[in-house]
This record gives C-alpha cells, sequence and structure tokens, in this order.
C-alpha cells in the first residue's frame, strides 16, 4: 500500500513538473540585447561627431574668396649669403632681394597663442644688405586688414633686430589679429612694400 502511494506522488510530481515545463515552451522569451544594459549618456551620436570633425577640418581650409599667398603662386631664392630657399619645412621665401619674408607654402596660419588682445604672431622679414647690430629698431612698419568682413586692424608692436644661425640677419616684428579668418598683411622698409594673404584658423 506505501509503495503504491509512493508511486502515485511521483507520477504526480512529474506530471506536474511536465506541463509547467509545457507552459514555459509556449511563452515567448524575452530576449535582451546590448541597448538593454546601456547607461544613457550625453555622448553626441556617430553622426554628431562626424559633422564636427569635418566643421574642425574645414576651418584650416581657406574660403574659395580668400586669395592665399601660396608657394605655387610666387617665390623667389634670397641672396647670398642667405640659403636660396627657406630653411624650414613647409615654408618658402616670398618678395624681393628688398624685402622679404616666409610664409607657410599652404598659406595657412593655425594654432596661434590666444590673448585679449587676439591671436599672437611673430613674423621674421629680411632685406639685403641689413645688418641687425646696426640698425637693432629697423624702420620696418606691418599693418593689416581683414578682407571679405569687417574687423578691427592689427595691432602691432615695434620691429627689432635679430640674428640666428640659420637665418641670419633679420628684422622681427610681433602683431595681434582681432579675429580669425583672411588677412592681408604689409610690410613696408625703407622704399619698399611687400604684402600677402594668409588664412587665420584655430
Amino acid at each position: 500500500m506505501r509503495r503504491s502511494y509512493f508511486l502515485l506522488s511521483i507520477l504526480a510530481l512529474a506530471s506536474f513538473l511536465a506541463g509547467c515545463a509545457s507552459s514555459a515552451k509556449g511563452q515567448p522569451e524575452e530576449t535582451k540585447t546590448l541597448e538593454d544594459y546601456r547607461m544613457s549618456t550625453d555622448v553626441p551620436e556617430a553622426s554628431s561627431l562626424t559633422e564636427t570633425a569635418q566643421t574642425e577640418v574645414a576651418s584650416l581650409i581657406p574660403s574659395r574668396d580668400c586669395p592665399v599667398t601660396t608657394a605655387g603662386k610666387a617665390s623667389f631664392e634670397a641672396p647670398a649669403p642667405y640659403s636660396p630657399k627657406a630653411p624650414w619645412p613647409n615654408q618658402f621665401w616670398f618678395g624681393s632681394e628688398h624685402l622679404w619674408t616666409a610664409l607657410q607654402s599652404d598659406g595657412v596660419w593655425s594654432g596661434l597663442p590666444h590673448n585679449p588682445a587676439g591671436y599672437t604672431q611673430k613674423l621674421v622679414w629680411w632685406s639685403e644688405g641689413y645688418i641687425w647690430n646696426e640698425e637693432p629698431e629697423p624702420a620696418l612698419t606691418v599693418t593689416g586688414e581683414r578682407l571679405g568682413a569687417p574687423a578691427p586692424l592689427l595691432t602691432t608692436s615695434d620691429a627689432n633686430g635679430v640674428f640666428a644661425d640659420d637665418m641670419g640677419s633679420a628684422m622681427m616684428a610681433g602683431f595681434d589679429f582681432p579675429t580669425l579668418g583672411c588677412w592681408k598683411i604689409t610690410g613696408q622698409y625703407e622704399k619698399t612694400e611687400l604684402s600677402f594673404v594668409v588664412w587665420l584658423a584655430p
């Protein structure tokens, strides 16, 4: 009798478990994806990041209406004892023996130090026959105007005579750009005037 009761109990339990398993198979399983475990953040979508990167790259490219002075437009060989070509990478001589300077090959100035007065640049100028210690404060003047948009004029400092083994005897003048964009720079020394256009980028 006890054995029969025990067997009936085992059969009832097995039937109950089988029914539970059958019921579970009939219900759809809940599936989880990576998104279910991902925390919400403020990080921009990939498309936004791409657009931002494109904007930053585009700002380094001169606008179509900015006639930047590049190596392909005009260059010259400096007279002795100076190096015929600019001795620094990605730069070229621009001007004449009476007044010349070294410019970026692509016409872009970027990454300049920024202060309340604007973006600071120091530029070296040369003139055949100029000797830095005979004229330590050369009569070099530098002016600049923004092309294509209104902006204040450049803030300039007095020029000084400088010397280094790789550049020889030269003149240096500093100035501050009040804004980014397209700028025409003009230097004048004695009776010679030299102008060029640069694209100022962040």
